[in-house]
């Protein structure tokens, strides 16, 4: 839903996976917020001027996670509003989700943006992550994985 007077921003991330012998596992960046609270979430992050959403996601997962990535299909998309202090306006934004087979890399190679990068068992990275959104892209990955 887009409000009026709104600036619209678009984002664009991945949920990358890798099978191991204890399953199915996601990589998860932690950061912290303005206010202290250290939070767990999928790597994302704003497409640059002539960048594919495609590519915004490799990217970004590369630099967040430090992990390369293949993708093999949109999962789907996220939208919310906010206030910035900073633009002193309201914000659409609209998070676009891929699915990306693990290519290699590694989890301490993740960029000054995030505080850690580490892999979860699909079915405790929803424990960890608090935003119901990026729960449901998690949720949404698994039915996908299942078919992949």
């Amino acid at each position: 839903m887009k409000t009026k007077g709104a600036i619209q921003q678009v984002s664009s991330g991945g949920v990358i996976f890798r099978r191991g012998s204890a399953g199915i596992e996601i990589a998860l960046i932690r950061k912290t917020l303005k206010d202290g609270k250290r939070v767990w979430c999928l790597p994302k992050g704003w497409v640059e001027p002539g960048e594919r959403l495609e590519e915004t996601a490799v990217r970004e997962v590369r630099e967040e996670t430090g992990l390369h990535g293949e993708i093999l299909q949109k999962i789907g998309d996220i939208s919310y509003q906010f206030y910035s202090k900073e633009d002193r306006a309201r914000i659409d934004k609209t998070v676009h989700f891929f699915l990306m087979d693990y290519r290699g890399g590694d989890t301490a190679d993740h960029d000054a943006e995030v505080d850690a990068a580490e892999w979860f068992p699909l079915d405790q990275a929803e424990t960890a992550m608090i935003y119901p959104t990026e729960k449901e892209i998690v949720r949404k990955a698994g039915e996908l994985l299942k078919t992949v």
